[in-house]
């Protein structure tokens, strides 16, 4: 769970940064992984109706492209909406890219026009890692990661 003032700091040293593009989600990611419980962070980006996998840290996983609404990523594209998962085991189309993982949060990436472009993607590896502060600091990096998609 993030603290307003951890959340302030992260939104802070991205918005000064002059990267963009890829090397600016990359940071971003960066900063997210550093979080306790965060402990696999990236974007995946939608093309037509598949998500591919974009700036990450973490473990590689074998889920580099994720068709809409299947597992919590695809879900969040097919329903239009973030996705706060308490416990991933019990979600029925849940993509295991870990088995140590327990929580999952998705917040979607909306481009100037109001479309979908991708997500930001955390995996924690607690039951409940992730919350409504969370959610909402994730949607401030997805807004400014919007900003900068070149």
């Amino acid at each position: 769970m993030i603290s307003p003032s951890v959340a302030d700091s992260i939104l802070e040293r991205l918005s000064v940064s002059s990267l963009s593009g890829f090397a600016f989600r990359e940071a971003a990611m960066a900063e997210l992984a550093a979080l306790p419980g965060y402990n696999w962070s990236g974007i995946y980006r939608l093309e037509g109706s598949v998500l591919h996998l974009d700036a990450f840290v973490g473990e590689p996983t074998e889920h580099t492209e994720i068709p809409v609404g299947r597992g919590v990523c695809g879900t969040a594209v097919a329903e239009r909406a973030n996705q706060v998962i308490s416990d991933v085991r019990e979600i029925s189309n849940y993509l295991a890219c870990s088995t140590t993982t327990r929580s999952e949060i998705v917040v979607l990436i909306f481009d100037a026009a109001g479309d979908i472009w991708g997500q930001i993607d955390i995996d924690g590896h607690t039951v409940g890692a992730f919350d409504e502060s969370d959610e909402r600091s994730l949607a401030e990096v997805a807004r400014l990661i919007a900003t900068r998609l070149e």
